[in-house]
């Protein structure tokens, strides 16, 4: 059900479609925007992830201060 769901011609029919909406001009701006969106969101997909990795250090570091 889903290998049909983005065909070619499905995405020549939104490429159309998003022409109509917001015209010619404005669509190099939005592809910009959303692929900024993107990288951030990834980014702070990987920095959460790197967080967490962190937190078990930090927790260590601060119960070998508080012993000595």
């Amino acid at each position: 059900m889903l290998e049909n769901l983005l065909r070619p011609t499905h995405l020549l029919l939104l490429v159309i479609a998003a022409l109509l909406l917001f015209g010619p001009s404005k669509l190099p701006e939005l592809g910009r925007s959303f692929g900024t969106m993107l990288r951030e969101f990834k980014k702070g997909a990987r920095g959460d992830f790197k967080e967490e990795e962190d937190k078990p250090q930090e927790v260590k570091s601060i119960e070998e201060t508080s012993k000595s």
